[in-house]
């Protein structure tokens, strides 16, 4: 050999770099995000959950039309008036909407796109073929963590946009009403509700955070999906109980209905701040766990 040079190794796929990888190969590049996103974009359960947000507001537009008179027994408690306000305009309707779907449609929503993305794929047979691409394990973790959250994002979105927008077109732009605020505004009343928007996507990051947990510990996404659902509804009965005293504060449904603070005069944010850090705080220990636990757990399906 007369030249300093040393020739690269040459594996079974073409030559290799010293590192053993395959020449060009870089892990930043593979599962791009473009590519997950249209490749959720494409399955039906996605359709179905957008289509259903955007419908939602819609049905309830419907409902309202068809109301024949106004009832009296909506119950004696501090939300009852929304019902009656939910007509007086885009904005008033837009929040009930909100409302109506925050405790329970919303959650089922965020867990089905952070519960079903990796179990799913690993009930089809195709996630050990993601990694054998190969593609590090943080990285498809990371990237589907992403996607599904900026579906749970759109779904959000989605459902407060139609509901702006039908409810403008029929109902008018009217100031804000609630039973918890003087009158607002419509322009002010728009930032209050993109407040809550921000606060409630917030909130669900803890619905985000357990649904994801699971899908990485199970190959079932039913089982995912059900089991973060079911855990956040435990919560909400266990915060009902009075005698539990201040372990409540530390449950993760405490603070969920802070987001009436946002529209009361003057604004209430004592427990929006808590919430925040209630979620963000239980969300990446989930999220932690999750990695922690795909990064060492044996994939065979």
């Amino acid at each position: 050999m007369t030249g300093s040079s040393v020739e690269a190794p040459v594996g079974a796929n073409g030559p290799t770099d010293p590192a053993g990888a395959a020449r060009g190969y870089r892990p930043s590049a593979t599962l791009p995000f473009g590519a997950e996103f249209r490749r959720q974009a494409s399955r039906r359960r996605t359709q179905l959950a957008l289509g259903f947000m955007v419908l939602l507001p819609l049905i309830i537009l419907v409902a309202f039309q068809f109301n024949s008179g106004r009832d009296d027994d909506n119950g004696n408690n501090e939300f009852a008036s929304l019902v009656d306000l939910a007509t007086s305009g885009g904005l008033n309707f837009t929040l009930f909407s909100i409302f109506v779907s925050a405790s329970f449609l919303l959650v089922v929503v965020v867990a089905l796109f952070c519960g079903d993305t990796v179990a799913s794929e690993a009930s089809w047979g195709s996630l050990r073929y993601l990694l054998a691409i190969p593609v590090p394990r943080a990285r498809l973790l990371t990237v589907k963590l992403v996607v599904a959250l900026a579906y749970s994002g759109l779904a959000l979105l989605l459902l407060a946009g139609t509901a702006l927008a039908a409810g403008t077109l029929r109902y008018g732009w009217s100031p804000l009403r609630s039973t918890v605020a003087a009158e607002l505004e419509p322009g002010e009343g728009l930032l209050r509700l993109l407040a809550v928007l921000g606060y409630l996507a917030v909130v669900l990051l803890v619905v985000a955070g357990l649904a994801f947990l699971l899908s990485v510990t199970t190959d079932a996404a039913l089982g995912a999906v059900g089991g973060a659902v079911l855990l956040w509804i435990l919560s909400s009965i266990l915060d009902q109980i009075t005698a539990l005293g201040a372990v409540r504060d530390f449950l993760p449904t405490h603070f969920s209905t802070a987001w009436l603070g946002l529209l009361s005069t003057p604004v209430q944010t004592d427990d929006v701040v808590r919430g925040c850090i209630s979620a963000i705080s239980y969300a990446t220990l989930f999220w932690g766990l999750a990695f922690w636990r795909f990064t060492r757990k044996d994939v065979t399906s």
